[in-house]
């Protein structure tokens, strides 16, 4: 019989199946980074620390590192200005509307990074169109500000990263027994007093697992440096241009210098978090909510008002699309709008290729995500296995490393044939991208799957075996079914990120194999930004129609 860990009739570990995952992570995941890692301090096939020597004499090399922690930290503080107090309104404030305005809110979650960049460029860039709105309505020669340097880079991460707060507070406050704030009232404490001492310390996991993306998606950002930064240098930029000027020891010692400040990180906030524990008895009564009162409509129009500046980007990537090239010059709004950008992308096979990658390729990753996250997350499940510390520490390695440096540990092991030594000419191909989103999403399905499996009752499957079934048929039929939503759930992020990817796709593709992302930055230098605009709504729609149809598949097999 099975035991409470799950282990198999005749307690032997699948140590196959084990052996397979084990091969696949440490040749996809850990063998990369250990080339990365090895070129930063061989020079020649001789130790040195030349490289490190190269950046650390470097003035612009530090200061992009200097610059890359901080922005990451601001980020991080301008993110829960925007995002918690939006999650405390539309959780415990009730008003006409609320429920849909809280939806929207987290609208931004469905643009892809480089989608947002040139939203905010549209929008508020020196000839967008509320900068040329306030110059006209002041009459100045000039545009009164130019969106570049430091605080543009800023603005667009606060706006594009503020849902991660707003969605994890707000799942905490859902789950908040209102109970403890009226025993905070009942002993005479004020309201601020209970948000600062009952209510923020028991969103402490919320707040450090949002703080925590944040922090990393800030780190790994690069559409909107490389788009706003102007003279403003981070590391994602530094790095690709490094790779752009041939200075591989450099790119390595860049992408070691990234890594391992991603991970300091990640190991500080840990840290802190552990010394950090908040539990309470929760009676699932949820966090309740005020009413607004005659005060509802104000609030009411107050969050709407919020919300529509929210969704402006949204709505000028839509306009801009509607732009046809080389018609918008100087005007403040666009003279003529037609269909033509979206008529020559579906009716030229060329300008339909880029559609076409993304899709290919994101269902290829995705695919293999789900093949592979169910097998590690079978295995991770069971107490017992074998390796099953290194299965889970290698599974959470790509989601603690940046895109760029991912992206860099495949190009420089995947760029020579040497079959014996587990290298093949991968980058140039078609392959080099899928397996790219492939390796990027690991930790992201394979914690979705887990998830479920952990709720799945190890007795079913001896009650199948008991029965008769094989380990398979009990597989296919009893455990599938069961762990299909979590699984689900993770397949749909994944192919979602896939699909808008850009920091590996910029480092990693060629002309052939060019996704939606980098096609919209080659309209964006070719000022063809209806071009540009229409690749981004067609993105956003997909992405859209992934969430919607798999909201309601999830939903139906829930």
């Amino acid at each position: 019989m099975a035991d409470r860990g799950g282990v198999t009739q005749s307690g032997r570990t699948p140590w196959v199946l084990t052996g397979i995952v084990l091969v696949l992570l440490l040749w996809l995941v850990l063998y990369p980074n250990l080339f990365v890692l090895a070129d930063s301090v061989l020079d020649g096939g001789r130790f040195t620390l030349e490289h490190y020597a190269q950046f650390l004499g470097s003035r612009s090399e530090r200061e992009a590192l200097w610059n890359s922690v901080w922005i990451s930290l601001a980020s991080v503080v301008l993110s829960a200005l925007i995002g918690v107090p939006l999650a405390f309104l539309f959780a415990q404030r009730d008003f006409p509307g609320r429920r849909v305005l809280g939806a929207l809110a987290a609208m931004p979650v469905l643009l892809p990074p480089l989608v947002g960049t040139i939203s905010f460029m549209f929008l508020y860039g020196e000839s967008g169109f509320f900068t040329r709105g306030v110059q006209t309505l002041l009459g100045l020669q000039q545009a009164p500000w130019r969106l570049s340097g430091a605080w543009a880079v800023l603005l667009v991460h606060a706006y594009t990263m503020y849902v991660y707060f707003y969605l994890f507070v707000s799942a905490g406050l859902s789950r908040l027994d209102a109970g403890y704030a009226e025993a905070a009232a009942a002993l005479g404490a004020d309201r601020w007093t209970t948000l600062r001492r009952v209510t923020l310390p028991m969103l402490a996991p919320a707040l450090g697992g949002a703080a925590l993306l944040v922090f990393m998606t800030s780190m790994a950002s690069f559409s909107a440096p490389y788009v706003f930064g102007g003279g403003f240098r981070v590391l994602t930029t530094q790095l690709y241009n490094s790779k752009l000027n041939g200075e591989d020891g450099l790119v390595a010692v860049e992408a070691v210098v990234l890594a391992l400040a991603s991970l300091l990180f990640l190991f500080l906030l840990q840290r802190y978090e552990s010394r950090r524990e908040y539990t309470g008895a929760g009676k699932g009564l949820g966090a309740g909510r005020r009413e607004s009162g005659g005060r509802g409509w104000l609030v009411g129009l107050a969050a709407a008002a919020f919300v529509g500046f929210l969704l402006l980007p949204h709505a000028t990537v839509l306009l801009v699309s509607f732009v046809p090239e080389g018609t918008w010059t100087i005007q403040a709004l666009p003279p003529e709008y037609s269909t033509e950008n979206y008529t020559r992308i579906f009716s030229d096979s060329q300008r339909l290729v880029p559609v076409i990658n993304s899709l290919r390729m994101a269902t290829v990753a995705t695919v293999a995500n789900v093949v592979f996250a169910y097998a590690a997350a079978w295995l991770l499940s069971r107490r017992r296995v074998r390796g099953g510390w290194l299965i889970g520490a290698l599974v959470a390695l790509p989601w603690a490393l940046p895109g760029t440096v991912l992206a860099i540990a495949l190009a420089y092991t995947f760029n020579v044939n040497q079959p014996l030594a587990g290298r093949f000419v991968l980058v140039g191909t078609f392959a080099i991208l899928p397996l790219a989103y492939f390796v990027r999403n690991i930790p992201l399905v394979t914690r979705a799957a887990l998830a479920s499996f952990r709720q799945l009752d190890p007795s079913l499957e001896e009650a199948a075996a008991s029965l008769g079934a094989s380990r398979w048929t009990t597989a296919r039929r009893v455990v599938l079914p069961l762990v299909l939503p979590g699984l689900a759930a993770g397949a749909l992020l994944a192919f979602v990120t896939a699909l808008g990817e850009f920091v590996a796709s910029i480092l990693l593709y060629t002309h052939r194999t060019r996704p939606i992302s980098v096609e919209m930055l080659s309209q964006l230098r070719a000022f063809d930004f209806g071009g540009a605009a229409a690749y981004g709504m067609i993105l956003i729609v997909l992405v859209a129609l992934v969430f919607a149809s798999g909201y309601r598949n999830v939903g139906g097999t829930g």
